[in-house]
């Protein structure tokens, strides 16, 4: 117990109990994520696939063109380019994000809490969205995409009707951003400050999101760090009486 204690204060900015508190928070989070889920998959998925469509005829509307239908060909062309865009789709939304705040809660931790409540902020805005508007994604609305998701493991983690925003392009741009800024290496600044654009080629390469969907997810990751780093708004809020 004492060794315990003593790699607590070592390696953790706050010790075990702040490292409690955070999982319960990403614990309290996905929880809630998985009841707005359930609550969402009770509406017929005629609506998810019409409004899916409503976004696919407003592109070729407005570019006459299906860029992200080009993207697909082109990726599976390459075998080694569809296992990396494929890799990148799978681990990009969980893993990386997830290894990114572990990183920042342990390294830099002053940078910590709102990297961490930008991140929470986005996906609640993305949560709110996909309740109110489900809409599926490019591979489920036909249209020459195909359906990569065959796997009864891959079809159970996917959330079939979450297209529009797309959290993995705004969780991307977050994480891109942040860590661009805070990394002290020059190799490193680059990678992220390229991640949000690859793992937006990604999303779209693989049918599971218009570049639309990427637009929006972007603008909610701005309008999340807007809110968390404003420091305007931040002094407001905790103004306010409890």
């Amino acid at each position: 117990m004492s060794a315990m204690v003593s790699a607590g204060r070592r390696y953790l900015p706050r010790g075990w109990a702040d490292l409690g508190r955070q999982l319960a928070i990403w614990l309290g989070f996905a929880l809630l994520y998985q009841l707005v889920r359930g609550l969402a998959d009770r509406k017929p998925p005629s609506v998810a696939l019409a409004h899916g469509r409503e976004v696919f005829n407003f592109e070729i509307h407005l570019t006459h063109r299906v860029y992200e239908l080009t993207l697909q060909h082109f990726v599976d062309q390459k075998h080694w380019l569809e296992l990396l865009v494929s890799w990148t789709y799978w681990n990009s939304e969980f893993t990386v994000v997830g290894l990114a705040v572990l990183w920042v809660y342990l390294r830099r931790h002053e940078s910590f809490h709102r990297f961490r409540n930008s991140v929470l902020l986005a996906n609640v805005i993305g949560l709110i969205v996909y309740f109110l508007l489900p809409t599926a994604p490019p591979r489920l609305i036909g249209a020459g995409f195909v359906d990569q998701h065959r796997d009864g493991l891959v079809r159970l983690a996917a959330n079939p009707y979450a297209a529009m925003p797309s959290l993995h392009s705004a969780d991307a741009l977050i994480v891109g951003v942040v860590l661009a800024g805070i990394c002290r290496s020059w190799f490193w600044r680059a990678v992220w400050i390229a991640w949000p654009g690859w793992v937006w080629f990604c999303v779209m390469a693989t049918g599971n999101h218009f570049w639309l969907d990427c637009v929006a997810g972007a603008a909610v990751a701005l309008l999340a760090m807007g809110v968390v780093y404003n420091e305007r708004i931040r002094s407001t809020l905790a103004a306010r009486p409890a």
